[in-house]
Order: C-alpha cells, then sequence, then structure tokens
C-alpha cells in the first residue's frame, strides 16, 4: 500500500480539510508534506469543482458554478533534493474513483461521476456558440463501466485518468504567464467567455498559507484553468495507469499538486466539462533526474510516456472536418481548430438521427473514449481533422445502413430550468 500523503474527507469542501489544498498556481503555497525520491504515494482528490454539482435531474448547477473556486489540487507535495532545472519522474501506478470507506456519498466520485456543458457565459466549451446554454449528464460506475440515465444505449469502459497535475512555477515565470494572458484579454476585453482568465482573489485558498503570504496568492496567483510550462491542466486522455510523466521542476522541491479525476474522455474533452468528472485518489512512484531539463531539452513543457493500459475498442465510426465554416462558408487556412471543430459537429448531427438530442450528442462525445486526430495539416488550404466514435459502446446498430438509423426516444440529458 502506498503512503498515503494526502487526505480528503469527501463530505467537506477543500478549505476545511486537516491539510487543505489550494486553487491557485504560486511559488509560495506551502507544501503539505514532504516525500522522498523513490517513494510510493497515494493522493486523494476533491472533485475539481469542490463538489458544487449534485446528482440530480437540473443542469442549475452547472449554471451556476463558481469557477473562482476551481480547480481544488490536492498539495502541494515537496520531493527532497528538487530543484529548478531537474525533471521529476512522476509514474502513475493507479487511480480510480473514492474509495472505502467513502465510496458512496453526495460528492462526485462517490459510485458517480457527471459530465457537463458549460453555458457561454460561463466558461462555454469547444461548441459554445453552437450549444450556448448548460447542460448535464449523470454517469453510475459498476467497476470500470459508466452508464448514464441521461443517455441511454450507450455503456463504455472508462480510460481513467487525471486532468491536472504540475509543479509550482518559479516568481520568475508565474508573473511571465500574468503577463501574457493580461495582453491576451486585453486584445479583445469584453470578449464572452473571455480569453483567459486573470488572477481572481476572490475564494482563492492557498493551502496552509496565512496572512500576507495567503494575501500574495490570491493577488498573483494564477488560475488553473489552461495548461502551461509547469504541467497543469492536460486532460490528455492516456496519461493513464502507467504513464510515466517528466515534469520540469521550476522552484526548490518541485511542489507537485493536482487533481480534477476523470473517469473517462474523448480527446479535447470538447464541452470544457467534457469527462466524467469525480474525484478519487491516485497512486504514484516519485523519482528525480537532476539537471534534466537541460540534458534532454525537456525545458518548456513536460514529456510523457502514455500508459499501456486503455479500453480495447477496434470498430470506429469516423467523422472528417475541415477547415470551413459551413455556417458562414468562410475557408481558414490550415486551421486544425476549425477542422476539428467541424468534425464534431458532423459527429453530433449523425447521432441525432439515432434519436439523441443534440446537446445529448454532445455531451456523449465528450465523454466517451473518442480518439482526435490531425489527419492532415499541409494541403493548402484546409486542415483535416478526423474524429472515432467506438461502436461498440452503442447498444444499437450505429453503422450506416439500407434500412436506415434505429431512431428512438432517447429521453434527455439534465436541462437548466
Amino acid at each position: 500500500m502506498p503512503d498515503v500523503v494526502f487526505s480528503v474527507d469527501q463530505a467537506k469542501s477543500m478549505r476545511d480539510q486537516a491539510v487543505p489544498g489550494h486553487n491557485r498556481w504560486h511559488p509560495d503555497v506551502p507544501a503539505a508534506v514532504t516525500v522522498s525520491p523513490g517513494q510510493q504515494i497515494r493522493v486523494e482528490c476533491r472533485e475539481w469543482t469542490d463538489a458544487q454539482i449534485g446528482n440530480n435531474d437540473s443542469a442549475n448547477d452547472v449554471r451556476d458554478v463558481d469557477l473562482t473556486r476551481a480547480h481544488m489540487l490536492s498539495g502541494p507535495i515537496a520531493v527532497e533534493g528538487a530543484e529548478p532545472g531537474d525533471l521529476l519522474v512522476v509514474d502513475i501506478l493507479d487511480l480510480g474513483p473514492v474509495q472505502a470507506p467513502q465510496e458512496y456519498g453526495d460528492a462526485p466520485g462517490q459510485g458517480w461521476g457527471y459530465t457537463g456543458i458549460f453555458a457561454k457565459a460561463n466558461g462555454g466549451g469547444f461548441l459554445t456558440d453552437y450549444f450556448p446554454d448548460a447542460y448535464k449528464a449523470i454517469w453510475d460506475f459498476a467497476g470500470q463501466v459508466a452508464t448514464s440515465r441521461h443517455l441511454p444505449g450507450v455503456r463504455y469502459t472508462g480510460i481513467t485518468h487525471p486532468g491536472l497535475f504540475g509543479t509550482a512555477p518559479s516568481a520568475e515565470l508565474l508573473e511571465r504567464w500574468n503577463r501574457r494572458e493580461r495582453a491576451l484579454i486585453d486584445t479583445d476585453p469584453d470578449r464572452v467567455p473571455p480569453l483567459a482568465l486573470p488572477p481572481q482573489e476572490q475564494n482563492a485558498l492557498g493551502g496552509t498559507a496565512s496572512g500576507d503570504q495567503a494575501q500574495a496568492i490570491a493577488r498573483d496567483g494564477a488560475r488553473t484553468v489552461p495548461a502551461r510550462e509547469n504541467g497543469g491542466n492536460h486532460d490528455i486522455k492516456n496519461l493513464t495507469r502507467g504513464s510515466r510523466v517528466f515534469y520540469p521542476v521550476h522552484t526548490e522541491g518541485a511542489k507537485l499538486s493536482g487533481g480534477d479525476l476523470h473517469f473517462s474522455q474523448g480527446d479535447g474533452e470538447i464541452t470544457f466539462c467534457g469527462a466524467i468528472e469525480m474525484g478519487g485518489f491516485i497512486d504514484f512512484h516519485i523519482d528525480l533526474i537532476k539537471g534534466g531539463m537541460e540534458t534532454y531539452g525537456v525545458t518548456t513543457n513536460p514529456v510523457f510516456m502514455p500508459g499501456n493500459v486503455e479500453p480495447r475498442y477496434s470498430e470506429f465510426m469516423t467523422f472528417i472536418g475541415v477547415s470551413v465554416d459551413r455556417e458562414t462558408d468562410e475557408n481558414f487556412y490550415l486551421d486544425a481548430t476549425v477542422a476539428y471543430r467541424r468534425a464534431c459537429l458532423n459527429a453530433v448531427e449523425y447521432l441525432k438521427k439515432f434519436g439523441y438530442s443534440g446537446e445529448q450528442a454532445y455531451l456523449l462525445i465528450g465523454s466517451a473514449p473518442i480518439e482526435g486526430r490531425i489527419s492532415g495539416i499541409v494541403d493548402i488550404p484546409n486542415a483535416c481533422c478526423s474524429l472515432y466514435l467506438p461502436t461498440a459502446i452503442f447498444d444499437f446498430d450505429v453503422k450506416p445502413s439500407a434500412a436506415g438509423p434505429a431512431r428512438e426516444d432517447r429521453g434527455q440529458c439534465a436541462v437548466t430550468s
């Protein structure tokens, strides 16, 4: 059994834990614990919104999520001997939903999870111009399989993974983040959703920091929404059991933190909350490569070796998109974002023929273990992206045939009132 170095009482907010975590990136967030290279550790995690989402049939909670509280991260975990310029080697040994004796309860991860479409006015998502309102699907866990009363006819094996882990930034790196993201916001300061999320003192949590230290963390700490040079919110579905991650070390002790565990997710987490979100646990083996950043040229972002544990799906329906906006007939030059958005929309339109609403289809392709690929990025002017949807996740034949689609009443997802 790995050493439990960060524990979570799922009945309490992260603020009220015996040792609270944090929700901002800052070099001065105090380490919650110190571990040694070679140690195997267990980190318990709270669901990323601090359990603002309930197991119910209304999406009002998704609509009203307070993003100033997110992400709730476990840690920081200091590593003995880690210095700026090193690589922190993190092996993912195991992870999953909340374990006994807390395996059932009201918090996501306690036998269930959720997928949310965020409202355009509060975060949005990849297809927010097409789905501007909030929606939700609740998923029940049975071993490795998830099913949802809000998406009947679908069941799949999750590729469970952490959405977010990273090391602490240096003071200089933090300043660079804030400067460049403020400059981006200034190009269109009134955009909805905003181009970036600047530091926000409201609801900032700095672990065990207090007084002036806590105020500095709240004032200058970077929000945790995007991935950056320290790792952070990568949302890479293949970062699962058996993966080995090499994180750049920017501060003494490295200060590893993370959370945002996912039961399943498709490539891109396209609804913004497109994974099946949960709290739970993750087991690590920790090691160091001294001077590894310079030795291997890993100076801007982490690198990782994927694990070999994933669902075995061998047949796919594949949807293609090119960098053309079908609504305006505008051509974009080798724009992979436009192309992948089009592939997603093509998949949504296809699934609607089987009785799913557009919102249900959007929730499905965000949370199912789809594969998204850049298939062509050189053939001017059109980038080509593709979305691979496993056919075996459906309890009906989803392939085209002369008989036509098996259209049925598929109910509805949770909506806002």
